[in-house]
């Protein structure tokens, strides 16, 4: 009896890709790699997807929706507490998925001048700015002495993401001394800003 493959669909190829960027790390995507998985060939995934780019942007549009939804389970009042847990959890988020974490910031978020490649994603601007919205309620009641929100959003991001990339380098470091570096930095930033 003949096994019968599932049609294929976009959802099917951003899969497949997804399992690819996994298992092979971002370096090992190509329309030709993600074709062969689906035992089609590379030019068959164009009915699906436009290029290479349009399907890296639907892996990042889901995970940063994933992110979103571990940013959404924060539900502290506290706007300081709430920018330390959003914080955590994109620490989180890159060491539980570290090669698509890589494949999100391909498309960075419109961070309101504009993406730095000019190729944002509207999943990336707005999980951007629930940790900018924390972060401005945190100036307006007084508890932060930065007076930009912006700045100071950009800021602790970038200390986070710097955080986060330093942690997936591959440094042997021990989940003991990982944990007190995430509670370092971020205390380090909340006092600073």
């Amino acid at each position: 009896m003949a096994v019968v493959a599932e049609p294929l669909s976009r959802e099917a190829v951003v899969a497949a890709t997804r399992t690819l960027i996994v298992n092979d790390g971002l370096d090992a995507v190509s329309l030709r790699r993600v074709g062969a998985s689906l035992e089609v060939t590379a030019p068959a995934l164009y009915a699906y997807v436009a290029d290479k780019r349009d399907l890296l942007r639907a892996i990042a549009e889901e995970e940063f929706a994933k992110l979103m939804s571990r940013f959404e389970q924060v539900d502290d009042t506290d706007p300081v507490e709430r920018m330390r847990a959003y914080s955590r959890a994109y620490v989180q988020h890159a060491r539980e998925n570290p090669e698509l974490f890589k494949t999100m910031f391909l498309f960075q978020p419109d961070l309101g001048f504009g993406a730095a490649n000019g190729d944002s994603t509207p999943a990336a601007t707005e999980t951007f700015k629930l940790p900018a919205q924390a972060i401005s309620e945190a100036i307006d009641s007084g508890r932060l002495h930065q007076r930009d929100p912006v700045t100071a959003a950009v800021t602790m991001w970038s200390a986070i993401h710097g955080l986060a990339t330093v942690l997936l380098m591959g440094f042997d470091f021990d989940v003991d001394f990982e944990d007190q570096l995430v509670g370092s930095v971020i205390e380090t930033m909340a006092r600073g800003l």
